[in-house]
């Protein structure tokens, strides 16, 4: 039996796919998270065997989730399901630990094959992610560089909220943290990523396709 977790803000989107995967006799959708935080927590619990996640949601979005998953939770396999079809956001999810790309848009059937393939070990990849992988490994030259550079987990986590707009105690609220220790989180940000303000870094996000 392969269990398997949903993580997804649209409700009657993730109910869909629930009922969907659920049709099969040898899929069982063991829990559902409407945020990265959820997603991760109970893949945690429930130790699921593969993880279908999206890419934007609240708390913490796909890309971070399927990092901080793929370093805590490494047995598990990560399909993406988005209706990101940017190659930049295909580069992120499978540096960040993913084993399979799927769009929206996708057949039912083929849901159901990649939930199979990634329980079985394998890798699985909409016609359009292998081909931008493709290139990517035929072109190095073209090599894609890690727009988050060198920023703990921490401070990726503090750079997100930032371009959320929260100030500087909303982070330290949202993260348990002393208004101090956010106050120099952010300061790391800004300098790692050598932007100035706020307002830099919304335009950094932006051109580097981080606003998720």
């Amino acid at each position: 039996m392969i269990s398997v977790l949903i993580a997804d803000d649209h409700t009657i989107l993730r109910h869909g796919l629930v009922s969907l995967l659920s049709k099969d006799e040898n899929i069982r959708v063991v829990a559902e998270a409407a945020d990265g935080v959820e997603a991760i927590k109970k893949a945690l619990e429930l130790k699921p065997t593969v993880i279908v996640i999206d890419i934007s949601m609240p708390e913490m979005n796909g890309m971070e989730a399927v990092k901080r998953l793929h370093e805590q939770l490494p047995e598990a396999k990560v399909l993406v399901l988005t209706m990101h079809e940017e190659q930049e956001y295909v580069i992120h999810m499978v540096r960040a630990g993913a084993s399979g790309y799927l769009l929206k848009d996708s057949a039912s059937d083929e849901l159901i094959d990649a939930v199979k393939a990634l329980a079985e070990g394998k890798t699985y990849f909409s016609q359009y992610a292998a081909s931008v992988l493709a290139t990517q490994y035929n072109k190095p030259a073209e090599s894609w560089q890690d727009p988050y550079k060198n920023l703990t987990n921490r401070e990726r986590e503090v750079f997100h909220l930032i371009i959320e707009g929260k100030t500087t105690k909303e982070i330290a609220r949202s993260l348990d943290i002393s208004v101090k220790t956010a106050e120099n989180h952010r300061g790391k940000v800004l300098d790692k990523l050598d932007v100035a303000n706020a307002a830099e870094l919304v335009r950094y996000a932006a051109k580097h396709h981080l606003l998720v």
